[in-house]
């Protein structure tokens, strides 16, 4: 049971993580695994593209395609809806924080 509440709030933790990088600046998916992975996340592709589709179709976030090389590579930015999005997180975390450690 504590692993799967673990693993319901990481997975959560995992979409301010990629709205808070593509507000600092345009990423792509392979170097989001690795940064997760420096986080203690463990995110296969299988499950990092679709999250990033899925917020792409909610535009929280946009691609670009851009030839690196000689290869298109996929770069994910924050939209305007999606930093709002993650202000209103970042308040509603440290609301939950602030409380928890006042008790």
């Amino acid at each position: 049971m504590k692993e799967q509440i673990t693993r319901k709030i990481f997975n959560g933790l995992i979409y301010i993580h990629i709205l808070h990088h593509g507000k600092v600046e345009p990423f792509y998916g392979s170097w989001m695994i690795e940064e997760l992975k420096e986080h203690g996340y463990s995110v296969s592709p299988g499950t990092l593209y679709p999250i990033l589709k899925s917020m792409v179709e909610e535009e929280l976030i946009e691609k670009e395609d851009i030839n690196v090389n000689g290869r298109i590579r996929k770069y994910y930015k924050t939209t305007n809806k999606g930093d709002k999005l993650l202000q209103e997180l970042k308040n509603n975390l440290k609301e939950i924080f602030n409380d928890m450690s006042m008790k």
